[in-house]
């Protein structure tokens, strides 16, 4: 036992002692340390030592390496229990990563010498010469800059006329020059003397010039080459240092108040002399500074190159061999801590896997391994109950979820049927989901996304104040409802609005989570209610003006009869009586008023009475060509416009209904038209693409159109816009298409007018079977717009 932990101790010094050294180096050789560098002999003889040292760990470690394998060997051939399991894991556990570990070797030894080669290639000298080269020649085109901005200087004063005696003609000449000088300053002297500056800084100055060397010493010398900044070679006075520069033949830099300036000069023709100065650009000198110690680092571990990959060598080896070395004393280790456990469990194994389930494993085992045979033995006592109750609970979930899914189906398909608009809203009163009666009220396209809009943003203002009262009342009485009218694409709606608050109860305690508003259209039902309320009025009117226009008509033919008897007897006796013209005219007019009054108890008791229509398959076409032949010649200067659309089916229609209810449009859009400048009716046929199943008739005039206003009463009796008529046409047409189980409605034309859109459903299979021969030998065929003008 004490063997045993002597030698764990070992084991756990000898690994940290690698991992220290192992930091170390990569320390020195990866992060490039300045304090571990090797420059001095003591540096050299410490990192000579350091990989002698790491050379002695690879050898002990390919020692332990060879001892693990030669004693399992041993065990091996002494049929030790377990011993070629052991084996067995070790070689398995050497040859899965000897693949890696080979390949890694590899890998970073090719990688290694190929960073060594690029790291010291010789592009990279090669860049630092043209780097050097690169200032150079920025400074020598600074200096010719400097030059000719001092010999414009000086022309300009030449032609100035300055001399030394006018310093302020010679300031304005260098002042002109303010924006080319690029921040640099002038100065003109007379002999050694300043007789005008401009922009020049005080103070001390000083001059540099560039370290001469033109090419590269021989790197095998031992020296290395230098990128050659500048060298400071005098100071003083601002002016004296100038004066010197200028008569400098090397293009010193002249540096002044922390800036580098390079000068040029000019002469003029009286003898002045011009000094302009252009600035170097900001941080030059500390960027050539910054590439020439870069250089020398360089060249510092050029001469290092061959130490460097020796000890990368070393360092590699030595990982590669200690990644063996614990790869087998790792697979060793946990080779015996399986062996037993595991062939315990592999017996229990075999016997449940033969049904046996009172199989238990009765073999002790350590830390993981014991919870793990504990956990068998546990296992193999609930394993039937646990499939028993997997099962079980399978099918419940299963046939749970089915009934979900169904009940979930079963809601869709109600709540999308629902002919009432309905939509839940969250407490934020956003819309969680809208129904298609919902969409199709305020959308009719089908164009907008409602999920996730605020209720506001959805219904209409003048409909929405009775959504809020009725959201509010809610939260008191759980639901309420109202009637209002609402703007919708399509019109003005009649609708009933119920709004109910949805909550939940938590141990008493109730909190809304959001709302459900029902939406119904009551404008069809209104208006069937107002239709019948005015056929109830209409009939009993026509009742009470027909009793006494009999007994008016009779009387009035009696006194006109008496009167041309009168008359006569007066004539032949040669009476004139100018009382029998007037009486026997104010007869005439007493029945002709009876007329019209019979006339109009006629209109008002064909809306109270009128036939019942009785529809059959039938042509749309041929009914609009018959109602247009009877407008032949009777429309005053109106062009007809038909568009008939081929190959239509045959329609549900009684075909004079129809063809009354087209006559009353087109007399109502050629009264329309009567102060329009242009006189147009358009007749179409088409499929309808918003409802399959239906035909539509599209009566569209250039009139003054109509109003919102207009719409809404547009078809309940009595109400006209015309000078003359009753107001009973739209009514009637809005009667017959009820009769035929369609519909009517009025939009606005473009870009002015009116349109009647009437839809009338096709006539099933069955139906055309019985009059489809007929119907088609009446019928015309469709063509492109045809134009008639009346």
């Amino acid at each position: 036992m004490g063997t045993t932990r002597q030698r764990k101790i070992l084991m756990i010094v000898l690994g940290v002692f690698l991992l220290l050294l192992f930091l170390g180096l990569a320390a020195l050789n990866a992060f490039r340390l300045n304090f571990l560098n090797p420059n001095t002999p003591r540096e050299i003889f410490l990192f000579t030592s350091i990989s002698f040292l790491a050379f002695l760990l690879f050898l002990t470690t390919l020692v332990l390496l060879m001892r693990n394998v030669l004693r399992l060997y041993a065990d091996q051939r002494s049929r030790v229990l377990g011993a070629r399991l052991r084996t067995r894991m070790l070689w398995g556990a050497i040859l899965v990563s000897l693949v890696p570990v080979g390949c890694m070797f590899g890998f970073s030894y090719l990688l290694m010498n190929r960073g060594v080669e690029r790291w010291f290639a010789q592009p990279a000298a090669h860049l630092r010469e043209e780097s050097a080269q690169v200032a150079l020649d920025l400074s020598r085109y600074i200096a010719a800059n400097a030059r000719s901005e001092a010999e414009e200087i000086a022309g300009d004063i030449a032609t100035s006329g300055a001399d030394a005696n006018s310093p302020s003609n010679m300031q304005r000449a260098m002042q002109s020059h303010e924006v080319t000088l690029l921040g640099g300053f002038a100065q003109v002297y007379s002999g050694n003397v300043v007789v005008s500056r401009f922009r020049t800084p005080t103070g001390q100055a000083s001059l540099s010039t560039w370290q001469a060397q033109d090419a590269l010493l021989d790197e095998d010398a031992g020296a290395s080459p230098t990128i050659a900044p500048f060298q400071k070679r005098s100071a003083g006075p601002f002016d004296i240092i100038v004066l010197e520069a200028i008569q400098s033949h090397d293009e010193p830099i002249l540096t002044a108040n922390g800036v580098d300036y390079i000068l040029g000069s000019a002469h003029t023709a009286s003898g002045l002399l011009v000094v302009a100065a252009a600035p170097l650009p900001e941080g030059m000198t500390s960027h050539i500074g910054e590439l020439d110690r870069a250089g020398q680092q360089y060249w510092t571990f050029f001469r290092m190159r061959k130490q460097i990959r020796g000890t990368y060598m070393v360092l590699l080896l030595m990982i590669t061999s200690l990644a063996l070395f614990i790869i087998s004393w790792l697979a060793l280790h946990l080779s015996k801590q399986v062996t037993k456990p595991v062939e315990a469990l592999a017996d229990a194994m075999s016997a449940i896997a033969q049904g046996n389930y009172d199989q238990r494993v009765e073999a002790s085992a350590t830390e993981e391994l014991g919870d793990l045979v504990q956990s068998f033995n546990t296992m193999a006592e609930d394993l039937e109950t646990s499939r028993r109750l997997v099962e079980q609970t399978t099918i419940q979930v299963f046939e749970a979820n089915v009934e979900l899914e169904s009940r979930r189906r079963e809601l869709e398909t109600m709540l999308q049927t629902i002919p009432n608009g309905v939509v839940m809203l969250d407490v934020d009163r956003r819309i969680r989901v809208a129904n298609r009666a919902f969409s199709e009220m305020l959308d009719p396209g089908g164009q907008r996304a409602f999920i996730g809009l605020l209720i506001d943003e959805v219904i209409p203002s003048d409909a929405m104040e009775s959504i809020d009262r009725l959201l509010q009342r809610s939260h008191r009485m759980g639901s309420a409802s109202a009637e209002t009218e609402m703007h919708a694409p399509g019109g003005t709606l009649n609708i009933a609005i119920t709004a109910a608050i949805l909550e939940t109860n938590n141990s008493g305690v109730r909190s809304a989570t959001g709302y459900v508003v029902v939406l119904e259209n009551a404008t069809e039902l209104l208006r069937a209610q107002k239709q019948s309320a005015w056929k109830e009025v209409a009939r009993r009117v026509a009742h009470e003006i027909k009793n006494p226009l009999t007994p008016i008509a009779l009387s009035a033919e009696q006194i006109r009869r008496h009167i041309v008897r009168l008359g006569d007897l007066l004539r032949e006796r040669e009476i004139e009586s100018p009382s029998i013209a007037t009486i026997h005219r104010s007869s005439e007019v007493i029945s002709s008023s009876v007329d019209s009054m019979r006339s109009l108890v006629d209109q008002f008791s064909s809306l109270a009475e009128f036939p019942n229509a009785r529809p059959r398959p039938a042509d749309l076409n041929t009914i609009v060509e018959n109602s247009l032949s009877l407008f032949a010649g009777r429309l005053n200067r109106v062009t007809v416009v038909l568009s008939l659309a081929a190959e239509l089916p045959l329609v549900m229609a009684d075909p004079e209904a129809i063809k009354r209810a087209l006559s009353n449009l087109i007399d109502n859009a050629a009264e329309a038209m009567q102060t329009s400048l242009r006189r147009e009716i358009h007749i179409e046929t088409r499929r309808s693409e918003q409802s399959p199943g239906m035909l539509e008739l599209v009566i569209a005039d250039t009139g003054p159109g109509v109003t919102d206003e207009m719409r809404e009463r547009l078809f309940l009796p009595y109400f006209s816009t015309k000078q003359r008529g009753t107001g009973l046409g739209l009514t009637i047409a809005a009667k017959i298409m009820a009769d035929h189980q369609g519909t009517i409605r009025a939009e606005g034309n473009t870009p002015n007018g009116a349109r009647f859109i009437l839809e009338l459903p096709v006539a099933s299979a069955s139906e055309n079977g019985e009059d489809t021969a007929a119907a088609v030998a009446g019928a015309s065929e469709a063509s492109s717009p045809e134009v008639h003008t009346a």
